[in-house]
């Protein structure tokens, strides 16, 4: 028996289903292997991990020995049950009509009157991802996203063969691993990657929707090659799960998978379908302009007198929302701001007329008020809350309470932290907020003991029940804004992004630096989501120094092409506008002005467009820069010269040109450089350049679209 669902091939092959093709990238080429093609691994504790296999998360202890059992289809979704005589396991198989991406998860259920201790499951396995087998590592490329502290998503493209894999006996040790391990999703890695099999120029992009731990490897098995993607499991990530008798119950992350012909056409359709993902948010329809006074300005020491200033001046250049960040809580000095946070009640040092004063200041500006909240834990020397809150609500490992950063971690399956919690943004919204940025400033490592089996089970029963507590805070408040962030991008992977409608991209600090990050960052995280800060006034002083600048010294330092990169920075995205923009003259305060004028005309695109990568992804070392979005017969792109001072030729292949205008900043506002110079530009039928003045500098284009062969 055959069956087919939307490229997926599966073969039954008597009492067992095989995968043996999967939309073309991969499947089974020689037919006396099929029954190696298993999509589903499964570990038991206490039950035979079989084969020689090392390290490898594969021929675990229930694969072999799964029935096919039945299935069941629609349109859209395709569910596979097979089982034994421990378990009975249900692959889900999801489509969407306007894209190629599927998303897969399994659900296990214990059919035995005792308790069962899952290991490991896999939410995805693919055999047969290179046609030649071991034969062909040499040819096959990963490019994983490496991901850090001010330096999120910097794709790196290696071959299988350069990552360890060799054509031995067929079968070795080696793995290709992707995992993280705690409560930052994406502290060193993005939970996504590209198999490439330059070969035969093919492409296959996968994502796991996880916002904890989380594991993929690719290795090697009996002359194929293979991928397992999934959630945590006990060897990497100290998991476990405990099934209760007699139905007992537990469904992976989900993972999303496509294949296309180049890297611009698997984003594209994880794009489409990350959309299908998302939660809307009403207020957040129209993408607006957000200005944190944070970066390169309050810093951690926002005030009330600072903030009456730098208000009304932002307000006039078209911004929409207004946010204080992190210090106008509490009491303590900047340096103990985190060692003592966790009550949230408005500071009267620093906001002395009350917090709510400010707040209805920034609406008679005619702007939205937002806030800065830290919900998951407290200063490791707050005694007042910890006392609040008593031993229970902590997350715990070896018996002590987990403390890291200056923070100790709450436990958000204690309806104690939840109820507090949900009163803290009670109150704010009552005040008036209509924003909240919700951070995360440290990681809490492999979990809790806490209620739980495993490190690894507690960490991921806290995520869950956190996840639900911001959903529930959403749906009483429709009309809150609440973005998420973690330290800048250390939680951007699409659990939270299904929930959040913006997200940190990073606290890079250096605005030459940015546009490495701007220029893959649609690869990761959807346009109308990507939040890039923009600040055109870079403080010259170190970070919480509170030393005040003056407008003379500003503009003595600040040239126009400062000014216009940063905008451009953020022209893809959604736009953090920050630092002491008050302080530029007239000249500097109009490029602000038309830079948002640019962007907001922009948030219909951002909404339908697909990333367009014409130079491939970027590196943090890179002279030159280009990304953009497509929509329609429109290519909307950013170019950066990185001090190259070189002209930037960007091929099109995909398309002719029709029609090349620079956009941002306008003709009349094109700056003029010492000996005249300015930014020139012309297009061929599929290749477009540009020669930017010298140094670091930015420009914005529009390019009207034929489709190549139209």
């Amino acid at each position: 028996m055959k069956m087919n669902f939307h490229g997926l091939q599966f073969e039954r092959i008597g009492n067992k289903i095989y995968l043996v093709n999967f939309c073309g990238f991969a499947g089974c080429q020689d037919p006396g292997k099929k029954e190696l093609f298993d999509f589903c691994e499964i570990q038991i504790a206490g039950q035979n991990h079989a084969e020689h296999a090392g390290a490898k998360q594969l021929h675990s202890s229930e694969t072999a020995k799964l029935k096919y059992i039945s299935y069941a289809e629609t349109e859209n979704m395709l569910e596979i049950v097979q089982s034994d005589d421990l378990v009975s396991v249900t692959t889900h198989f999801e489509a969407y009509p306007d894209c190629r991406t599927l998303r897969i998860w399994n659900t296990v259920n214990n059919l035995t009157d005792k308790p069962l201790i899952i290991e490991h499951i896999s939410s995805f396995v693919l055999y047969g991802l290179c046609d030649r087998g071991t034969d062909g590592v040499r040819n096959m490329y990963l490019h994983r996203f490496y991901n850090s502290w001010h330096v999120e998503c910097q794709p790196v493209r290696l071959s299988f063969y350069q990552l360890g894999l060799f054509n031995g006996n067929g079968r070795s040790m080696k793995r290709i691993v992707g995992s993280n391990t705690g409560s930052w999703s994406t502290k060193e890695q993005l939970p996504q990657a590209i198999i490439e099999d330059e070969e035969k120029k093919r492409y296959l992009f996968f994502q796991i929707e996880s916002n904890n731990s989380w594991y993929y490897e690719i290795g090697d098995t009996n002359k194929l090659i293979y991928m397992n993607l999934g959630g945590p499991n006990a060897q990497e990530n100290q998991w476990s799960r405990r099934l209760e008798p007699n139905g007992g119950e537990f469904s992976t992350v989900p993972v999303a998978v496509v294949t296309g012909s180049g890297i611009n056409d698997v984003v594209a359709e994880m794009t489409k379908y990350r959309r299908h993902i998302i939660r809307q948010c009403a207020p957040d329809k129209k993408l607006p302009t957000i200005f944190n006074e944070y970066m390169h300005l309050s810093w951690d020491s926002p005030n009330e007198a600072r903030t009456a200033i730098v208000a009304p001046s932002v307000a006039g250049l078209g911004v929409k929302y207004y946010v204080i960040d992190c210090g106008w809580h509490d009491e303590c000095e900047v340096q103990d701001i985190y060692r003592m946070c966790g009550e949230w009640r408005p500071s009267k040092k620093r906001f002395p007329s009350g917090l709510k004063k400010t707040i209805d200041m920034i609406h008679a500006c005619g702007m939205k008020a937002g806030v800065w909240l830290e919900p998951e834990i407290i200063g490791a020397d707050c005694e007042k809350m910890e006392a609040y809150y008593g031993d229970e609500c902590f997350m715990r490992r070896n018996g002590e309470k987990i403390v890291a950063g200056s923070r100790k971690f709450l436990d958000f399956r204690n309806k104690k932290v939840c109820d507090y919690l949900s009163k803290t943004v009670d109150m704010l919204v009552r005040d008036g907020v209509d924003y909240i940025k919700f951070d995360y400033n440290q990681d809490v490592g492999a979990g809790t003991e806490k209620d739980a089996i495993s490190l690894g089970d507690g960490l991921t029963r806290n995520a869950a029940a956190y996840f639900d507590w911001v959903k529930s805070v959403m749906d009483k408040y429709p009309a809150l804004i609440i973005e998420a962030c973690s330290s800048g991008g250390q939680r951007m992977d699409y659990k939270t992004l299904s929930l959040h409608p913006i997200v940190s991209t990073s606290d890079q600090t250096d605005y030459r630096k940015y546009p490495h990050i701007a220029a893959n960052i649609l690869s990761a995280v959807l346009p109308e989501q990507a939040a890039v800060w923009s600040y055109p006034v870079d403080s010259p002083f170190e970070i919480n120094a509170q030393k005040d600048e003056t407008p003379e010294s500003a503009n003595a330092r600040i040239g126009d092409e400062q000014v216009i990169m940063n905008m451009v920075n953020a022209m893809l995205g959604r736009m953090h506008l920050a630092s002491a923009v008050h302080l530029l003259d007239d000249r500097k305060r109009s490029l602000i002005k038309e830079g948002i004028r640019c962007f907001d005309s922009l948030s219909a695109v951002k909404k339908t467009a697909v990333p367009y990568f014409p130079l491939g992804f970027d590196n943090f070392y890179s002279d030159c820069a280009a990304a953009g979005l497509v929509v329609k017969n429109a290519l909307y792109l950013a170019v950066w010269n990185l001090n190259g001072n070189h002209e930037i030729c960007v091929p099109v292949p995909e398309y002719k040109v029709k029609n090349l205008r620079q956009i941002y900043p306008s003709a009349e506002s094109e700056p003029i450089g010492k000996n005249g110079e300015r930014a020139t530009f012309f297009a061929e039928e599929h290749l477009l350049k540009f020669m930017l003045p010298p140094g670091y500098t930015a420009r914005f284009f529009v390019a009207e679209l034929q489709t190549k062969g139209r």
